[in-house]
């Protein structure tokens, strides 16, 4: 089931937007393609980045995968629960499986993103 309260990129991020503050994931459409997953490579508190840049990668067994930052941003919080529980991606991606907490730097971006409708359709 996709959630509807949160929008989505092309490149199976998502995130959860509150006021200027933004958490973001994988879908679990993402987390089901990779398997499971044995460590997440996160960024720290502090660094900026640009919509649609990488900031950061999840290893899974057999391979690893660059995550897309959905919108512009600046690191806030990392999820910290992952770095000794990876698996909480592919277990609860939406929840306790979220990666970062950014601040939000260009809010216009946000209309860029898919709805949970649309992501539907991308995925099939």
């Amino acid at each position: 089931m996709i959630p509807q309260d949160i929008l989505y990129s092309k490149e199976h991020t998502w995130i959860r937007v509150d006021g200027n503050i933004g958490t973001i994931g994988i879908t679990d459409f993402a987390q089901s393609q990779l398997d499971e997953i044995v460590y997440p490579d996160l960024p720290n508190v502090g660094i900026s980045f640009k919509q649609d840049t990488v900031f950061g990668s999840v290893e899974a067994l057999k391979t690893v995968s660059d995550l897309f930052i959905p919108v512009s941003g600046k690191v806030i919080e990392v999820n910290k629960s992952l770095i000794n529980d990876p698996i909480l991606i592919n277990k609860d991606p939406y929840n306790a499986g979220w990666m970062i907490k950014i601040e939000i730097t260009d809010t216009t971006e946000i209309n860029k993103l898919l709805s949970a409708a649309e992501y539907g359709k991308l995925i099939g």
